[in-house]
């Protein structure tokens, strides 16, 4: 039999929360650390094309080797909280770990890198442990550490290699928290100070280099709101000792001196401008990279910026003064987030994006019909926490998944007219809340109940703007999907209250607004400050960040309280009319389950046997067993009894189970599920085995319930087993 072959049609996931974690290269793929990985994602194919795994902890920062011809590039530097910084190499369109670097004593925050004469590979790094390191990789070869910079107890947040003007020598920028812009010249191996730059008055956030037209630019963003760019150029022996010229106004200039194979050069640093424009701390900055029109190489005088105060700016100077100025200003409005961590932009210049403190991507492309017009893009996001769990929808058109991040999101295919492929997209935040969430069950169609690190199980139902959205969208007929819900009811969207945590139903009449007159008197406080932020939508693509944060939420329709301690597992039956839930306890009396109805949303009936949090449950698929795995490393088996006229609840009584000396799991049971067609389950467990049971055929008198044993050899996994599914679908020969 041919094994089924699995491939990744979809990856979930967001930028880490530091500054110097995205990067894009000249091939067009965007690199960023998404958790312990690095993620390679292609803005035009819409998809993550390759994780690249060989950290051990966060990746904090990442950066293509751009090469010297300008060609697509072919290595990639990542450095994270493990200590370690890798270079990656491409070889027949994958990525292998080529290189690794090992001595810094706290977290990599920032890197960069450019080739030397023979293929190798300069590096530099700054980390928490108060240094800046050089490193010399060769392919194959245990990476070098030339020298280290020690900052005492100061940190350098970002770093930034060049080559001198019509030179080989590297010249390296570090800004620090001690508001200072350090220049260091490579000779000998060795890294000397050639200047220190003063000007900002906070902690220096960025620093970057660009070479243009025999001169360098560095600009650099602080933390008091200001972009400083200065121009360093070559001076000639005749002006590298200019008379004072005291009738000429112009800027002071800095001269100091590189030997390189005993020729002495001398060079000239001056501030270019400051500007001004932002109102918070400026995260990032980053220039147009060069590119070639036709057989010229051009490099666009063009700099991007991404602030906290939630907008990226592109700065160029103007055509005639030369004065620099702010060309195009986007951004996001409202929202319960931070600003902007970073910033980059495509080499044609006609896309940026910027990383946010939540993980968001935010994508901006330049409209083709309009000049000077921008828009946001389509482009990936995820959670920026651990996702804790996740459910198909009944007919596997969508999947919900809840997460640490305090978010519930809803993913689907978008299906574009003119494309065959389907991309997969977050198309709405049902629910945001204030609590890590937990545990998730779908009820029906446009339904849900979810748990959070909260007593309470709150009931979603889907909103009339987010079915027509998701029809749009998914390309079903939007009257079928209104039918197979009560339309009539339906409210168009939800909001939540300032200081609340339930979502509340935005109904038609919600929306109408207010006239001219109205708005000029307020008749009361609270019509100064609106209660509702919804705005319905209309959408043919998936929506960008902030509108997925503040119009897509789902109302909340029910609250159910029963539960003594926080939510840990949720579970809903095929027939969808019954849901069981579980929390965390340490004792025998919280750890039972409870049973509601979801026609009424009562508390039908209580379930003890557990003495310890109930990990996880499933019903089998004919609904008519509920199969529980608990943390005191046993299993039990609930078995439900006909209704009859006079009692049409659903009653459950226990089955079968098994005992602390019989269950063969010698560790917590982690998670469990049924065979498609009911006869088997599987459990497993941090004992590292996952074991299939199932009953042995007809029991001896048919008034006991069947004796249920292993029916397989205990698999063993070689580590703790945390999850664990059946494929719903059989293989070709039945098994």
């Amino acid at each position: 039999m041919a094994a089924a072959t699995i491939e990744t049609c979809h990856v979930a996931c967001c930028a880490n929360r530091t500054p110097n974690v995205v990067s894009w290269s000249r091939r067009g793929t965007i690199a960023f650390g998404t958790c312990n990985s690095v993620a390679l994602y292609d803005p035009q194919e819409r998809k993550v094309v390759a994780l690249l795994s060989g950290h051990t902890n966060r990746v904090n920062a990442v950066q293509w080797v751009h090469r010297e011809d300008y060609g697509p590039e072919r290595h990639l530097v990542s450095a994270g909280s493990d200590h370690r910084l890798i270079v990656w190499e491409a070889q027949n369109e994958t990525f292998i770990q080529s290189v690794e670097c090992k001595g810094h004593t706290g977290p990599v925050c920032a890197v960069d890198a450019i080739y030397m004469d023979n293929s190798q590979i300069l590096v530099v790094s700054s980390a928490s442990d108060s240094t800046v390191r050089l490193w010399l990789c060769t392919e194959g070869k245990e990476a070098e550490c030339l020298h280290t910079l020690s900052f005492g107890s100061g940190f350098m947040m970002d770093v930034s290699l060049a080559r001198l003007p019509g030179s080989r020598v590297p010249i390296l920028a570090c800004g620090g928290d001690d508001s200072r812009v350090h220049l260091y010249v490579q000779s000998h191996g060795q890294l000397h100070k050639a200047m220190c730059l003063q000007g900002h008055e906070d902690w220096v956030r960025g620093v970057e280099w660009a070479s243009i037209g025999g001169e360098l630019l560095l600009a650099s963003c602080s933390q008091d709101c200001l972009i400083r760019v200065w121009r360093l150029c070559a001076k000639s022996g005749t002006d590298a000792r200019p008379e004072d010229d005291h009738t000429v106004i112009k800027m002071k200039e800095d001269v100091f001196e590189v030997k390189e194979k005993d020729v002495s050069s001398v060079f000239a640093l001056s501030l270019e401008t400051v500007l001004a424009g932002h109102e918070n701390w400026v995260y990032g900055v980053h220039w147009q990279p060069p590119f070639y029109r036709g057989d010229e190489l051009q490099q666009p005088l063009s700099l991007l910026s991404a602030s906290m105060d939630k907008t990226m700016i592109l700065w160029a100077p103007e055509e005639g003064s030369g004065v620099w100025v702010e060309q195009v200003r986007v951004g996001e409005v409202g929202g319960n987030t931070l600003g902007f961590y970073g910033c980059q932009m495509s080499v044609d210049g006609s896309m940026i994006v910027a990383h946010a403190f939540n993980g968001a991507l935010h994508l901006w492309c330049k409209d083709q019909d309009r000049k000077g017009e921008w828009r946001p893009g389509v482009v990936i996001s995820g959670h920026f926490n651990a996702v804790q769990d996740l459910s198909w929808d009944p007919e596997g058109e969508f999947i919900l998944s809840v997460g640490a991040d305090q978010t519930t999101r809803l993913f689907t295919p978008w299906r574009k007219h003119d494309s065959q492929q389907a991309t997969w997209h977050e198309i709405s935040r049902p629910q945001i809340h204030g609590y890590d969430m937990q545990c998730l069950a779908t009820v029906g169609r446009f339904q849900f109940v979810s748990g959070a690190d909260e007593k309470v199980l709150r009931v979603f139902q889907a909103p009339r703007n987010f079915v027509e959205n998701f029809a749009n969208i998914s390309g079903t007929s939007k009257e079928q999907l209104l039918t197979s819900s009560d339309s009539a009811n339906l409210p168009e969207g939800a909001s939540t209250p300032a200081l609340g945590l339930s979502n509340k139903a935005v109904f038609q009449g919600d929306l109408v607004q207010k006239t001219c007159e109205d708005e000029k008197q307020f008749n009361s406080v609270s019509d100064q400050y609106q209660e509702s932020y919804f705005h319905p939508l209309n959408m043919t693509e998936p929506p960008p960040e902030d509108h997925l944060l503040q119009n897509t939420l789902w109302p909340e329709v029910q609250k159910l309280y029963g539960h003594g301690f926080e939510m840990f597992c949720l579970a809903s039956d095929s027939a969808r009319t019954v849901v069981a839930s579980a929390c965390k306890a340490s004792k025998a009396e919280h750890a039972s389950i409870l049973l509601w109805s979801t026609s009424t949303w009562r508390q039908l009936q209580t379930l003890p046997y557990h003495t310890l949090t109930v990990t996880q449950m499933a019903f089998s698929p004919d609904a008519q067993h509920l199969l529980a795995v608990s943390r005191d490393r046993t299993w039990s088996l609930w078995r439900r009894h006909p209704t009859t006229p006079d009692n049409p609840e659903p009653q459950f009584s226990l089955y079968a189970h098994t005992e602390k000396d019989t269950s063969i799991h010698s560790r917590i049971i982690w998670s469990c599920d049924w065979s498609p067609d009911g006869k088997y389950f599987v459990t497993s467990s941090r004992d590292k085995k996952v074991i299939v049971w199932g009953s042995l055929e007809d029991a001896a008198d048919p008034g006991l319930p069947p004796e249920i044993k292993p029916r397989s050899s205990i698999l063993d996994v070689g580590d703790s087993a945390t999850a664990v599914a059946f494929c719903p679908v059989l293989c070709s020969d039945n098994r």
